[in-house]
């Protein structure tokens, strides 16, 4: 069996494009790959077309390590987040095409389940306005929609420090969001790497009381130091990693035993064989492995299958139940939550099917997502 050719298929909302790739083979069997790009589509775009001229037509979809290695290293300049993203893409799409070749779903061909369901959490719930009441009422509906944990970003559009005002705002919607779920239900706190560290531990005492499941990306992502003065200073759970994008990476992280969970995101990050390998360093570290994952149904469904079969994962973030839920349409057999979690999948390969004439319904747009504008929070599926 040898590839003949790709696809590519930009799917398009008011802040996110989502990239999907299509493999297909001599034989007939086709595969599906996926990635979420901020910005950087048309990058992708452009070097999958040379990657495809220079290495994957021809390539035997079953060599996923020999074509992994050829894209990463065959062009000598290193690899960063526009030439992982693409190789994450080609990857999972190769995985799929081999379980439909052997009748088996993904996580079998990884070493087997090692549980039944995936634990998930609700991201992309709290487009409304910053006051607690809204929170409030905005995280009784995850709860009702059956979540039984969601993340959450607090903060306003700071830099390094946060003003008294926008301190005591940000702490009073976690607050109120830990009141409208209660206590047995796990709440996360995103801070998307604005802060300076002695910021950071300050609002670390401050949300201490609230009981957060983890802090994710206190600091900025560059220094790694940085961030081990945070967790030195506060024993709640440091978690980082989705602008990391090559597992080599994670090495001094890891070292520094700075964080206690590690989100790679697997569109981003070489795909399903890369972050296996990932997160089979970090169980030496006994950390916890929680992707990172922003996209549509097959990055969910790439996700998903490590989670079955990788002994530290602990839990896979979702959008799409409150975030543009008609991406979940453009494909068949979409993953759902059910009672909080992902249950195993059956289907082979990553199971999903991609409707490419589903997504001619969602054209490509101009995301252009700024996470330090005022109103960041609301731009998230409402195009403002």
């Amino acid at each position: 069996m040898r590839i003949t050719e790709i696809g590519t298929h930009v799917l398009g909302t008011p802040w996110r494009n989502l990239t999907f790739v299509t493999v297909h083979t001599d034989e007939g069997l086709t595969g599906v790959g996926e990635a979420r790009m901020l910005g950087h589509t048309d990058a992708l775009l452009g070097y999958l077309a040379e990657a495809e001229r220079r290495h994957i037509v021809g390539s035997d979809p079953f060599g996923i390590e020999d074509l992994v290695q050829r894209m990463k290293y065959g062009d000598y300049g290193r690899a960063g987040e526009i030439v992982m993203s693409g190789i994450a893409c080609v990857e999972m799409a190769c995985w799929d095409i081999v379980g439909k070749a052997l009748g088996q779903p993904v996580w079998r061909l990884l070493g087997g389940a090692v549980r039944d369901r995936v634990k998930a959490y609700a991201n992309g719930w709290y487009t409304v306005d910053r006051t607690p009441e809204e929170f409030h009422a905005a995280a009784t509906r995850v709860v009702e929609r059956g979540y039984d944990a969601l993340k959450l970003d607090p903060f306003g559009a700071g830099r390094m420090e946060l003003d008294h005002a926008e301190t005591m705002r940000s702490i009073g919607l976690v607050e109120a969001v830990r009141d409208a779920i209660g206590p047995e239900r796990e709440l996360l706190v995103e801070m998307h790497g604005r802060f300076s560290p002695a910021t950071a531990i300050r609002l670390a005492g401050l949300l201490a009381p609230f009981d957060p499941g983890w802090l994710e990306e206190p600091v900025p992502p560059e220094n790694l130091k940085a961030l081990a003065k945070v967790s030195a200073h506060t024993g709640l759970p440091i978690a980082t990693g989705e602008r990391i994008h090559d597992r080599i990476e994670f090495r001094e992280l890891l070292e520094l035993q700075a964080a206690d969970v590690i989100q790679p995101d697997v569109g981003h990050t070489g795909g399903i064989s890369e972050v296996r390998k990932l997160a089979a360093t970090a169980e030496t570290y006994y950390v916890q492995v929680a992707p990172h994952n922003v996209g549509g149904p097959v990055l969910t469904a790439a996700s998903l299958q490590l989670g079955v079969c990788v002994p530290n994962f602990k839990i896979l973030e979702h959008f799409n139940d409150f975030a543009d839920a008609a991406v979940k349409d453009v494909a068949t057999g979409t993953p759902q939550v059910v009672d909080g979690y992902f249950e195993r999948p059956s289907a082979p390969g990553l199971g999903v099917e991609l409707n490419v004439d589903a997504l001619a319904g969602l054209p490509r747009q101009h995301a252009d997502f700024d996470l330090f504008a005022e109103d960041w929070h609301l731009r998230k599926g409402t195009g403002r």
